[in-house]
Order: C-alpha cells, then sequence, then structure tokens
C-alpha cells in the first residue's frame, strides 16, 4: 500500500514578498512584482524589465563564509528551503529519512556570465576556483542537503520551466514508496542576467513593448499580451509521510495525492497546438489522484502571457474538463511574479495549496481584453473567494516537458 503524503511547510522567495505570508498577501491584493532591471545596465537591450527579489540578504539566511562560494539561486534556494523548515515547526530531522529534490532550469547563470567575463578579458588564471561547483544546477539540491544533513534522496532535476513541479511529483513518489519521510522539493533560478535576458530576448520569448510601463506588462491569457517577463526567486515545500506529520503534531496544509509528466514531443520551444497532450498531462495527475474532472476546483495555470502557452492551455482545460470547464477558476501567479522559470513550479505549488488551505483564489492581473476562444474564468484582476477541495498547478517547458501535481483538502 503507498504512503499517503501531506504538506506541512511552505518556503517562499518571490518578487512579490519573502515567506509565504509576505507572498500570500501580494498576491491577494494583486501587487505587481515587475519592474526595470536595477542588477545590470540594460541600455541597449529589447527588453529591460524583469521580476527582481528585492530586499534579499542571503546573510539572513546563510554563513557569511559561505555566501561568496554560492550563486544567487542557491542564496534562494537556502533561504526558501529554511523558511519552509521554520513554518513546518520540524524540531528533530532523521538525515537518512530525509532528501531533497530541487530543480532549476539553468542554475547559476550569474556565476556562468562573471566568470566567462573574466576569462575574456583578465585571462585564464583569474577563474574562481569555486567557478564550477557555484554555476552547476544541482548546487542548490547539494547544498540545502549539506546545510541540513539531509541524508536521503538528493537530486536536480532540469526539465527547464517545469522543473520545479516534476520536482515536487518526484519527491512525493519518494516518499509513497517509503523511500523517505521528509522531502524537501521545489525549484530555484536566478536568470536576470546579461546572457539570460539577451537569450530569452533573442527567441522572441520575452515582452519588449512594455518597458516603460512595467505594472502592465505580464498579462496572462489577455488579448494583447505579448511576451513573459523573466522572474527569480525559489519556493520549495515540505513533504511529509502522513503518519510522521500526525505523530508530530504537524499542521497539515494540504495533501499531495496526483502527479502527471509527460512530453509534446514537438519542438524544442514552441508547445504543440491543440493543447492534447498537456490534456493528457493533467489527466495522468488525476488518475493518479482517483480524482474525477469535475472535483477539480482550481487550476493555477502555467499562463505565461504568451500566444502559444496561453491558447495551448486554454485548449487543454477544455479537452479534459469539458463543460465543467466554465465553472473552474484559473489564475496566474506570473501575472505578479513573472516566470520564475525553473523555481516558477515550487512557488505555483505554495500558491495553489494555500488556495486550499483559505478558500482564496488569488488574481491574474492586467486582464483587460478577452481574447476570442479563451473564455474561461481567468479570476480577472480580483481575488475569489470560493471553496476549493481539489486543485491542481501546471507547468510546462521548453522541450516539451509537462508536469501537473494534484493537491486535495486533507481529510484523515
Amino acid at each position: 500500500m503507498e504512503n499517503r503524503v501531506v504538506v506541512t511547510g511552505l518556503g517562499a522567495v518571490t518578487p512579490i514578498g519573502i515567506g509565504w505570508q509576505n507572498f500570500w498577501q501580494a498576491l491577494k491584493d494583486g501587487q505587481n512584482g515587475i519592474g526595470k532591471i536595477t542588477r545590470f545596465d540594460t541600455t541597449g537591450y529589447t527588453a529591460q524589465i524583469a521580476g527582481e527579489v528585492a530586499d534579499f540578504d542571503p546573510a539572513n539566511f546563510i554563513d557569511k563564509k559561505e555566501l561568496k562560494r554560492m550563486d544567487r539561486y542557491t542564496h534562494f534556494a537556502l533561504a526558501a528551503t529554511r523558511l519552509a523548515l521554520e513554518d513546518s515547526k520540524l524540531d528533530k530531522i532523521d538525515g537518512d529519512r530525509a532528501g531533497v529534490f530541487i530543480g532549476s532550469g539553468i542554475g547559476g547563470m550569474e556565476t556562468l556570465h562573471n566568470q566567462y567575463e573574466k576569462l575574456f578579458t583578465k585571462g585564464a588564471s583569474r577563474i574562481s576556483p569555486f567557478f564550477i561547483p557555484m554555476m552547476i544546477a544541482n548546487m542548490a539540491a547539494g547544498n540545502v542537503a549539506i546545510a541540513f544533513k539531509l541524508h536521503g534522496p538528493s537530486e536536480c532535476i532540469v526539465t527547464a520551466c517545469a522543473s520545479g513541479t516534476n520536482s515536487i511529483g518526484d519527491a512525493f513518489r519518494v516518499i509513497q514508496r517509503g523511500e523517505a519521510d521528509l522531502m524537501f522539493a521545489g525549484g530555484s533560478e536566478a536568470a536576470i542576467s546579461p546572457a539570460g535576458v539577451s537569450g530569452f530576448a533573442a527567441m522572441k520569448a520575452l515582452c519588449s513593448d512594455h518597458n516603460d510601463d512595467p505594472a502592465h506588462a505580464s498579462r496572462p491569457f489577455d488579448k494583447n499580451r505579448s511576451g513573459f517577463i523573466m522572474g527569480e526567486g525559489a519556493g520549495i515545500i515540505l513533504l511529509e509521510e502522513l503518519n510522521h506529520a500526525l505523530n508530530r503534531g504537524a499542521h497539515i496544509y494540504a495533501e499531495i495525492v496526483g502527479y502527471g509528466s509527460n512530453n509534446d514531443a514537438y519542438h524544442i520551444t514552441t508547445p504543440a497546438p491543440g493543447g492534447k497532450t498537456q490534456a493528457a498531462c493533467m489527466k495522468l495527475a488525476l488518475d493518479d489522484a482517483g480524482l474525477k474532472p469535475e472535483e477539480i476546483d482550481y487550476i493555477n495555470a502555467h499562463g505565461t502571457s504568451t500566444q502559444f502557452n496561453d491558447r495551448g492551455e486554454t485548449e487543454a482545460i477544455k479537452i479534459l474538463f469539458g463543460e465543467h470547464a466554465q465553472k473552474l477558476a484559473v489564475s496566474s501567479t506570473k501575472s505578479m511574479t513573472g516566470h520564475m522559470l525553473g523555481a516558477a513550479g515550487g512557488v505555483e505549488a505554495v500558491a495553489t495549496i494555500l488556495s486550499i488551505e483559505t478558500g482564496i483564489v488569488h488574481p491574474t492581473i492586467n486582464y483587460e481584453t478577452p481574447d476570442d476562444g479563451l473564455d474561461l474564468n481567468y479570476v480577472p484582476n480580483k481575488l475569489q473567494e470560493r471553496t476549493v477541495n481539489a486543485a491542481i498547478s501546471n507547468s510546462f517547458g521548453f522541450g516539451g516537458h509537462n508536469a501537473c501535481v494534484a493537491f486535495k483538502k486533507f481529510v484523515g
């Protein structure tokens, strides 16, 4: 018999707040987290805005001696993990029964850029001996395992924008199988760098026509959307085997009950038209959970503010949910945070879980002009209060990677 798995801790480091309480309040308020990029001079760049994490001091979470040996994305991951641990009120960890799955779409891109600049301007002798362990994508998971003495399963899943969701789903499986009692899972990203911004802009993926109006740049499902906005940060949740949680009297936010993962096998960046594979991915999660489509109350959408994704995801929802699609609440966290890439699934899982916990669905901001065929309840501009007994969170990434996790209210 498979173990039941519950969520007992939430950690968020985002452009609209650090700590789930601040993040959630900002989501409910419809707070915009997009602004002018401050981390480098964007003069001459096509895209000049992003969702940066403001007022973040890694020294509040990490020993100062270690800071210079880590990239910013690792700082975010360690901070979000510590916040999730503190939130869980777990006072003791059996390291042999605890692990960590933290995904990242890119890893230490800022470090990569800075070290290449040194290489090309000052020569090979100036490269840092910490260059490689700062840059490689698995080091967020590695450093979290080291910091919290987690000897159980430890992995970095790299599936582009689906990385965080795949990490949560795969960690869920680990506990289901009895291989661990606790798993920290989610994603982290810090790719707002010259190379990251210019690279995505060269693909014509980024919004570039709102540089002087960042508050209205990210507009998922709106007819006038024109590309996604880069974001950064981390979202980590603590997954716990049910009896382990009950025995210590943990607060249970929700139960994770289903996971689906597949691939479009269509194109390196563009989702397959029609939404059939994304619909199949959601169905995998529902079937795994033993839930019928009509039992889902809310979908935290991938919702990137791009033409292909927003239409394809809407079509996928209609395929799977049929008439029930019109009764669902569907909202995009990215309308406020921007697209946090590999961290998106972790952060959006936090939002999904809190909708179940509170009976509040956060809005999709900047929704002003309906688009033909995009006619679902995208929770435009103002939160909606409704009972959320079951919800799913979608992530669809470059390379055709699709992932979906299903949560429901915990019933003992």
